[in-house]
């Protein structure tokens, strides 16, 4: 398949350019051919795609045959976000060391690992500071990784944090005024302090 595309003629590539993706290699080019799949009735496009920034071509088959070729590149760059958000969870989170970072059906393991990997990001957010968008494991890194001591009195959990040198972001998000009841636990209220 690929001593093809590369015997390719230069006239049969054209270069289309990416408008809805941030990334250096926005004018690939692309050959766009038609084929066929076993056990598959009716045509199915194949883009080729160079120069993104990669060694080997960028193979996409689908059956929208309409679509301008641009359209579909900058929906595969889109959904292959959202495939490296699924990877970085699962290799963070690794339940049950899934094989593949693109789940078939939706497992219970699959959507623990996404459910942690959104309280991630939503706690990154909240952070702010440039962790909005940082990885579960600089996360865990330099706010979850930490020791505490916990004490139940009869109206409060009252979590008490070591000094550390990121609790001045945690303050500054408002952590420190977490004043919120936890339901089971009687609803006693939960209060985190900073050394």
């Amino acid at each position: 398949m690929l001593t093809k595309i590369h015997h390719a003629p230069r006239s049969a590539w054209r270069r289309v350019e990416l408008k809805r993706v941030t990334r250096a290699y926005r004018r690939p080019r692309v050959l766009d051919t038609t084929t066929s799949l076993p056990g598959y009735e009716g045509p199915i496009r194949q883009l080729t795609v160079v120069d993104l920034g990669h060694e080997e071509p960028t193979l996409l088959l689908t059956n929208q045959m309409r679509r301008a070729p641009a359209t579909l590149i900058e929906r595969y760059a889109q959904r292959m976000l959202i495939e490296n958000g699924i990877a970085d969870g699962v290799d963070f989170f690794h339940l049950d060391a899934l094989s593949s970072a693109v789940a078939m059906q939706v497992t219970c393991d699959v959507q623990l690992t996404l459910m942690a990997r959104s309280l991630y990001r939503l706690l990154g957010a909240q952070i702010g500071k440039g962790y909005a968008a940082a990885k579960a494991r600089h996360i865990f890194r330099d706010f979850i990784d930490a020791v505490g001591h916990v004490t139940l009195t009869e109206d409060e959990v009252l979590v008490r944090y070591q000094k550390r040198a990121h609790n001045p972001l945690l303050i500054a998000a408002g952590f420190a005024a977490t004043n919120a009841p936890v339901p089971w636990l009687a609803g006693k209220r939960l209060r985190l302090v900073f050394g």
